[in-house]
């Protein structure tokens, strides 16, 4: 219950991340059956707010229901960004790089991992999917150095948001395979199960970056970087 707390906040900031946006309130809707124990939701909650307090995000309301069926955490996620340093889908031009942040392929593995039972739900191999990290520090620096034409996080899997940044920009892309950074557990999980570990990736839960990078913008991309931790890689065009 604590990890899907966190995970619920994670993911929502990883959509104003992709603007390049900090975050600033949140609102919280829980709607739970009554057979849920007191001790989950005690957790759950705990989840969101030290996933809150991570991203100086502050819980300022919501609304708490009962249901007869599943549980449902609904987030509600505001945050600011200057109009100069707005990252939005529809403003790549042709000839930008394509760059992802961080690795791809690790929540699916660390999926296929919990579905079989093979790992705890605070195993390492599986963090990037039980408690993924936006990528709201690698986003500021970008924006902050005008690097980034365009953004998209990779929520729904890496070929469908190159899809949806082409097409929103009026563009087709070109990938170049070989240069995609597979997260090594999810080459190690590949080999494992037989499945080719470039299409399991592709359609993975991520919650990476891909950003759009003008051709003369090296130097800015450059000093972008020079404070992450996370690489940046260049996929594609």
């Amino acid at each position: 219950s604590h990890a899907i707390g966190r995970r619920a906040v994670a993911v929502n900031l990883s959509d104003l991340a992709a603007m390049g946006a900090r975050p600033a309130w949140l609102l919280l809707s829980l709607v739970l059956p009554a057979t849920l124990p007191l001790a989950d939701f005690e957790e759950l909650v705990l989840g969101v707010r030290e996933e809150a307090d991570r991203w100086q995000a502050t819980v300022v309301g919501g609304n708490i229901t009962r249901t007869p069926g599943p549980l449902v955490v609904d987030i509600t996620a505001t945050g600011h960004v200057r109009p100069r340093r707005l990252l939005r889908r529809d403003t790549a031009r042709a000839g930008d790089t394509l760059h992802v942040t961080g690795t791809i392929g690790g929540a699916a593995a660390g999926l296929a991992w919990l579905q079989r039972g093979g790992l705890a739900g605070d195993d390492p191999r599986v963090a990037r999917y039980a408690t993924p990290t936006p990528r709201l520090r690698e986003a500021h620096a970008l924006a902050r150095e005008r690097a980034a034409r365009a953004a998209i996080d990779v929520s729904d899997g890496l070929a469908d948001a190159v899809r949806q940044l082409a097409a929103a920009s009026g563009l087709g892309a070109r990938i170049d395979a070989a240069a995609l950074p597979l997260d090594p557990a999810m080459a190690a999980w590949a080999s494992a199960a037989g499945i080719d570990p470039l299409t399991a990736a592709m359609a993975s839960d991520d919650y990476e970056l891909i950003v759009a990078v003008p051709p003369k913008s090296g130097g800015r991309l450059r000093a972008a970087r020079a404070g992450l931790t996370t690489p940046v890689t260049p996929i594609g065009v």
